[in-house]
């Protein structure tokens, strides 16, 4: 195992002074966060990553005698391989562990169509058209069932919801859910390693965050509750070590991978529709057929996307995009919003408003902004990254900087917009 650091720069040592490799560091991570916080889960998506870490806190747990709980989050259109991975590894620790193996109808990204640019997973409308039945899992002493997919289970949850407001709403709900019923401190342990993505490591390297006692490997939420990543400064390489040096079980899927032609460092699992999961759609016919013909019929654009996530230009929006001779990217802007459908084609009108109402204010009067511009900086505007953005079937717009809008605020937005755009029409 190499060496530990918080950018690999400097080694991370333990009370004596003497180096700790990662393994060491992230055990003693694990260690301080139990020591610390009455109430301990990890959020186990049954990746590489998630595995080494439950593996790491269940054994802690148990050498504490303390219980551990475990957040899934199933949704639905996941391999099968996965989802034998996962049980596995809650049948390995099941002495420690307190599941919670969630399948509720959460609202997803789907990047591929724009006749239906979110899907619900396990939608109970639908439930003819799932990739695979409701998963069950039971505790092999008690003989609990410990999947819950009652929408009225938990009193915080609404139907549609979206994975980024499911995953702290859980957090608070576990929080409380001692003897007392009070809020207790709380951390969730989160597989989120640097070296994937540099968003990752802004994350953790901001100097604005609140932390757990000034750990830089944590990141307050909210009232008592803490994210922990005590891998966030191991590499790939030391990942597979692990798995290779305990014989931990792992995803028999990343196997399937590795056969398929991906590198350790390509090899991720994910729902895949999404914005950057699309590259990965293919691999579904290659190594699980079966699945493959449900997810395809599953969600619109599916058979799409496999073909076409990894083309560069217009056909997903890919690095380089291109217009027709003869015509100003504004021009294609609004024919790119007259061929879609008329749901979708309102969603992008009342982003692109807003887009150029705040560039209106900044130097950019009317909303005037450059007709050709560079279709990736986030820091100048251009009818170029506005194109590029609904090509790339970017639904939320991240490409003009924002950020995705709750279920329950929706409408809302919607409304408010259709007035704005009456008042202050720049498009």
């Amino acid at each position: 195992m190499a060496v530990a650091s918080p950018a690999r720069s400097r080694p991370v040592t333990g009370p004596d002074g003497t180096p700790l490799n990662v393994l060491q560091a992230a055990q003693a991570r694990i260690n301080r966060v139990f020591s610390d916080f009455p109430r301990v889960y990890v959020s186990f998506s049954g990746g590489k990553d998630s595995g080494v870490l439950l593996e790491l806190a269940a054994n802690e747990a148990r050498r504490r005698k303390r219980r551990l709980g475990v957040l899934v989050v199933d949704l639905e259109a996941q391999y099968r391989l996965t989802i034998e991975y996962i049980a596995r590894m809650l049948d390995r620790h099941a002495d420690v562990l307190d599941v919670y193996w969630v399948a509720l109808p959460l609202n997803l990204r789907n990047a591929v169509s724009h006749f239906e640019p979110q899907w619900r997973c396990w939608d109970p409308d639908r439930t003819e058209q799932w990739v695979r039945p409701l998963p069950s899992w039971t505790h092999p002493d008690t003989g609990e069932e410990r999947v819950f997919s009652d929408p009225d289970f938990f009193d915080w949850f609404v139907p549609g919801m979206e994975f980024e407001e499911l995953v702290p709403a859980f957090g608070r709900w576990y929080s409380h859910q001692g003897h007392s019923g009070h809020e207790q401190l709380t951390a969730c342990l989160v597989g989120i390693r640097t070296q994937e993505s540099l968003n990752r490591f802004r994350s953790l390297a901001r100097r604005d965050k609140r932390t757990h006692d000034g750990h830089r490997w944590t990141t307050w939420i909210e009232g008592g509750l803490y994210n922990g990543y005590p891998l966030y400064d191991w590499r790939t390489e030391d990942i597979w070590r692990f798995y290779g040096r305990t014989k931990t079980p792992y995803n028999q899927l990343y196997d399937r991978m590795h056969q398929a032609g991906l590198t350790i460092h390509q090899a991720r699992i994910c729902q895949p529709y999404g914005d950057d999961q699309r590259r990965g759609l293919w691999l579904y016919h290659i190594i699980e057929p079966n699945t493959w013909g449900r997810v395809l019929a599953r969600v619109q654009g599916a058979n799409f996307g496999a073909a076409h996530a990894r083309t560069t230009g217009n056909v997903l929006g890919r690095i380089k995009v291109t217009k027709p001779e003869g015509i100003t990217w504004k021009e294609y802007a609004y024919q790119l919003l007259e061929s879609m459908p008329p749901p979708a084609a309102e969603h992008y009108r009342n982003k692109i408003h807003k887009f150029l109402e705040w560039y209106a204010t900044r130097g950019y009067p009317g909303g005037d902004i450059p007709d050709e511009g560079p279709a990736t900086s986030k820091q100048v505007p251009s009818w170029t990254r506005v194109c590029k953005t609904m090509l790339a079937y970017d639904y939320w717009c991240k490409g003009l900087s924002f950020s995705p809008t709750s279920p329950q605020a929706y409408k809302k937005y919607q409304e408010m917009m259709k007035r704005r755009r009456v008042a202050n029409p720049l498009m």
